[in-house]
């Protein structure tokens, strides 16, 4: 089994709900419900699979925030238990807007710019990596993060936050 990272974009009211009434159903509902209007065609989840980890080390060695990856604030009264791997954390629209625009002004080149698979194996990452595989898990990652910064942005001009869980 592995740990997977998922994002859920919600609006403020959405947000405040999931605040007021932590259950996984509550988000799992506003989520999957049908978007009308000019972000239909806009997804209200992302799952980044098992690349959390190592998205997690190649920001932290520009300087860029991990709550990127992580959350920033946590959601009071969430039992991890139903959320998956310790309880969920979100980021406020304003939040948002910032981290859009650090991952808008950070290319995915950048991101990965001197790593050597020798680094990605000695960092001991939740994503097990061979050094045979680490080729492939940069180049994975880089599609990884160009999605996360179009989700960024996306939430970013709908005015909306984003909440973050491991499952």
């Amino acid at each position: 089994m592995s740990i997977l990272g998922i994002y859920a974009r919600l609006t403020p009211a959405e947000l405040a709900r999931t605040i007021g009434d932590p259950t996984w159903e509550s988000i799992e509902e506003i989520i999957s419900a049908e978007t009308d209007g000019p972000d239909a065609a806009q997804p209200r989840r992302l799952d980044i699979d098992r690349a959390w980890d190592i998205l997690r080390h190649l920001l932290e060695r520009i300087d860029l925030p991990t709550a990127i990856v992580f959350g920033e604030q946590e959601i009071p009264g969430a039992n991890a238990e139903d959320w998956g791997y310790g309880p969920p954390r979100y980021l406020t629209p304003e939040q948002v807007r910032t981290s859009a625009a650090t991952l808008a002004a950070t290319p995915g080149d950048k991101l990965i710019e001197g790593v050597t698979a020798a680094e990605l194996v000695q960092a001991e990452l939740y994503s097990v990596v061979e050094e045979d595989e680490a080729e492939q898990w940069l180049t994975a990652i880089v599609h990884t993060y160009q999605a996360l910064a179009r989700f960024f942005e996306s939430a970013a001009h709908s005015g909306d936050s984003i909440v973050v869980w491991f499952s």
